[in-house]
């Protein structure tokens, strides 16, 4: 039993100020967490760097932390103070960015991108729970939209401000008081006094009380582990259909700039001013697109509605994710653009399926479950993946056509995953799974 029920979710409107705060720290988190993808080029230059450096620098650096502390993290998500959890994880990844700033070898930058990563998408399955308990299940949609907004402007951020503040160093030269280093370095040293100031909102939200529990928040692991099991028909596809997503958009965001300079010779700070607006705008559609397609399915009243988004977005990913041999500038952003749409749509879709169809004492474990495992497998084999692909193809000179091999492949994956999710769906958190 779950004993006295909690009060019913206010109203939407007065949700918005906890949500918005939210939203601003997962801002925070993907800029930092992103930054380093746009400006490794220098990093690779100075510090006498291969590729397959850099996959395991962006890609194992993420994956391997995932895989430790997510689940753990989900699970403290799940029994305790999640606002305080919060605090502790925004500050790991400023910690990580600064870090990054300061890294004079390999080992340092790997700890400093870990750190960044432990704190950017553990943050994320703290915030994912807190915004289910702010809002009636009818409204998770758009409340999630909020959420991957301040996201999708984080990723946005990651190339766009990022790529602004390297090239106003490169061009104006570092000032004195950031040691006249790298504008790399700078760059990363610029954000972290900038995500230092702006978690300050955090600090004014106070805990929502959990609701829909179907067994109690603390209840032994033995009954978690069980009530888990017992929706692993659901719960597995899903997972690998947001895993084959994440591998095409890790690989997106890691290989993008470096495709860019390759193929058509384009600096960082000119990548930052339209790379950053589309990814942002892209996230932005996406997850209006998601939020509003999982609102509409929950009414349509059919099992599995709420994935009918993920589906749709998945098929359209496949195509969309031969960017990298685009033939022009153009056709590569606006392909890109559509992969990384798709990406948000299917995103906010599975965070809304989380939060509506698992019981609350799940859900930070479920999160936790599919950042480990979509973090191991899309941060951590992903990029490497793609270093291979591009090595059976001739060399590091192909890296367009082993990226647009390896993301067309999991676009693939995930689309097939989703329709079988869809297809296995509970009517409801509570319901008997099938």
């Amino acid at each position: 039993m779950t004993g006295a029920s909690p009060p019913p979710a206010p109203p939407f409107a007065r949700s918005l100020l906890p949500l918005f705060a939210l939203a601003l720290a997962m801002m925070l988190g993907f800029a930092l967490m992103g930054s380093f993808g746009t400006v490794q080029e220098g990093a690779k230059a100075e510090l006498h760097l291969s590729d397959y450096s850099l996959s395991l620098i962006q890609g194992l650096s993420a994956a391997l932390p995932l895989a430790l502390f997510s689940i753990p993290i989900g699970i403290l998500v799940d029994r305790h103070n999640r606002v305080r959890i919060m605090l502790v994880l925004v500050t790991t990844f400023v910690l990580g960015t600064m870090l990054t700033a300061f890294a004079n070898s390999v080992l340092l930058l790997f700890v400093a991108r870990m750190l960044t990563g432990i704190g950017t998408t553990g943050a994320l399955t703290a915030a994912l729970s807190l915004c289910a308990d702010l809002c009636a299940p009818t409204q998770r949609g758009r409340a999630l939209l909020i959420i991957n907004l301040g996201k999708s402007l984080g990723q946005a951020m990651a190339f766009g401000l990022t790529g602004i503040l390297f090239g106003m160093v490169a061009h104006g030269g570092a000032p004195a008081r950031f040691w006249q280093a790298a504008p790399w370095r700078s760059a990363h040293l610029m954000l972290g006094i900038l995500g230092a100031i702006l978690m300050i909102p955090l600090f004014l939200m106070r805990e929502p009380a959990r609701r829909e529990v179907a067994a109690s928040t603390h209840a032994p692991l033995r009954v978690v582990a069980g009530e888990l099991w017992a929706r692993r028909n659901f719960l597995l596809p899903l997972f690998v259909g947001q895993v084959g997503v994440v591998m095409a958009d890790a690989a997106a965001a890691i290989w993008a700039a470096p495709v860019l300079s390759r193929s058509f010779g384009l600096q960082p700070d000119q990548v930052a001013y339209w790379m950053g607006p589309l990814i942002f705008f892209a996230g932005l559609l996406g997850a209006i697109l998601g939020g509003l397609s999982a609102d509409w399915g929950q009414k349509s009243g059919r099992r599995g509605g709420l994935l009918i988004g993920a589906v749709i977005a998945a098929a359209i990913g496949i195509p969309a994710a031969l960017f990298p041999i685009a033939p022009s500038v153009p056709v590569l952003a606006a392909t890109l653009g559509t992969l990384l749409l798709c990406g948000a749509v299917t995103g906010v879709v599975t965070s809304v399926a989380l939060t509506v169809l698992i019981p609350n004492e799940l859900r930070g474990l479920c999160i936790g479950a599919f950042i480990a495992i979509a973090g191991l497998i899309g941060f951590g084999v992903a990029p490497t993946l793609v270093a291979v692909a591009s090595s059976l193809y001739g060399g590091e000179s192909h890296l367009d056509q082993g990226l647009a091999t390896i993301g067309t492949l999991t676009s693939l994956l995930s689309l097939i995953a989703f329709y079988v999710a869809m297809r296995r769906a509970p009517l409801s958190a509570t319901s008997e799974p099938i």
